[in-house]
């Protein structure tokens, strides 16, 4: 039978390397074409890799944790289709190992290639792997059963491994804790189950994120400015919309729509700061694509808001509020994050006052937008109460220097100073 190896795939634009996380299949596992064979970890998002082939898997060539660059075998596979597809190679057409994007993986429920009969589970739970398949066949599990660890709850090897040691009345009692709407409805808090003395392994989305972190840290030389903002003219447009946009458009108008407007506009007047190192030149990109952080649990992602400067305000609270859930609830795609140029992050929601920010590697800046607070402030000589915040820019030293990004800074507070109910629109 021949041979054919399974390449780690380009799982997104600028992507050159991914980790295995957790492979779905081991050696023996009968797979048909785009049945999920492993989780990947890229640059802060867990996709899957489809098989290429129908076949057998062999050998896994790369263990769980481990990262390799694009186009590195990652397992063996004997295939029944592979010398079709050789003479077809021969004729000039060029295999690809390219995996679907992410959002198409999501969509994707292949049916072919399943070797058991049991049907597959409700609830979304229909990618199911071929061992996972086999496994609950041969041990008469319904999958319906289980709660999936995996990605998107996925049902994993492990997962069933673990109900065939619990016995048939662990099975039995699952389904009652994962019916419980309470549950399902109010996610556990971040940490509410760590103790002192834990110890957590570094996996999955918190290593790519800690990755990311210590390669800005160590290539890019940072600087910081902060500059007070006076947002009362802000608050106030916000408020008169703030009951009236929810009623009609559904979602919130929040003030960070307003931080993100500004900084778009601004963009486009001061093009440096919506640049990038790479390597022996300095790259201007043409379009404004505004990364947010968003944190789910323990997890942090930065989606993309694409073309901001087009965008209405309305235009621009609607993607922070679909982005955010997404975040929450960890169905953000590598299409998602990718093409970010400038990083807007909302540390005042927690709080904060002050902060300096890790640039997202490689854009040249990041902007903490901080907690608006009522402060007294003097203005013509008389003091006033005002709601002040805190802008902080963390810039790329070997790209922005303190002139450019004082002015950048500048242009950021006069825009929001300049918000007024008399001349604002939030459409």
């Amino acid at each position: 039978m021949p041979m054919e190896e399974v390449l780690m795939p380009k799982l997104g634009e600028s992507v050159t390397e991914g980790t295995i996380e957790n492979w779905l299949v081991q050696p023996g596992d009968t797979v048909g074409e785009y049945d999920p064979l492993c989780e990947v970890i890229t640059d802060k998002v867990t996709a899957e890799v489809p098989s290429v082939f129908d076949g057998t898997i062999k050998e896994l060539l790369v263990d769980e944790g481990d990262t390799v660059e694009v186009g590195t075998p990652i397992c063996l596979m004997e295939t029944e289709g592979a010398a079709e597809a050789g003479k077809e190679d021969e004729s000039g057409a060029e295999p690809s190992q390219e995996a679907p994007p992410a959002s198409e993986q999501v969509e994707e429920t292949p049916s072919s290639g399943h070797t058991g009969t049991r049907d597959v589970p409700k609830n979304g739970k229909s990618r199911i792997s071929p061992v996972v398949m086999r496994l609950a066949d041969e041990n008469d599990i319904d999958l319906n059963t289980i709660e999936g660890t995996g990605f998107e709850g996925r049902i994993t090897k492990k997962d069933v491994l673990k109900t065939i040691e619990a016995g048939p009345q662990a099975a039995e009692t699952q389904p009652k804790a994962a019916a419980s709407p309470e549950q399902e409805a109010t996610p556990a808090p971040a940490g509410q189950n760590i103790v002192a003395g834990d110890e957590i392994p570094v996996t999955g989305v918190r290593k790519a994120v800690a990755s990311k972190m210590v390669q800005s840290s160590q290539e890019i030389p940072h600087a910081w400015l902060m500059m007070e903002v006076d947002a009362t003219n802000l608050v106030n447009v916000r408020n008169r919309h703030k009951s009236s946009f929810k009623e009609r458009e559904g979602f919130n108008l929040t003030f960070f729509s307003f931080f993100v407007k500004a900084v778009a506009e601004t963009l486009k007047e001061y093009p440096m700061l919506n640049s990038s190192w790479q390597g022996d030149r300095i790259v201007i990109n043409r379009d404004i694509n505004i990364s947010i952080a968003v944190a789910g649990d323990d997890k942090l992602y930065v989606p993309v808001i694409r073309n901001a400067d087009d965008l209405s305000i309305k235009g621009i609270a609607k993607q922070v509020g679909e982005l955010a859930a997404l975040g929450r609830n960890h169905k953000l795609t590598q299409d998602h994050m990718a093409g970010g140029t400038f990083t807007v992050n909302n540390t005042g929601a927690f709080g904060s006052v002050q902060s300096m920010g890790i640039i997202n590697h490689p854009q040249a800046a990041i902007l903490q937008v901080e907690s608006i607070v009522k402060k007294p402030v003097i203005i013509d000589d008389m003091i006033a109460v005002r709601h002040m915040v805190n802008l902080c820019l963390s810039i790329d030293h070997r790209i922005l220097d303190g002139l450019v990004a004082g002015q950048f800074l500048k242009a950021v507070k006069e825009r929001i100073e300049a918000y007024s109910v008399e001349t604002t629109s939030v459409y």
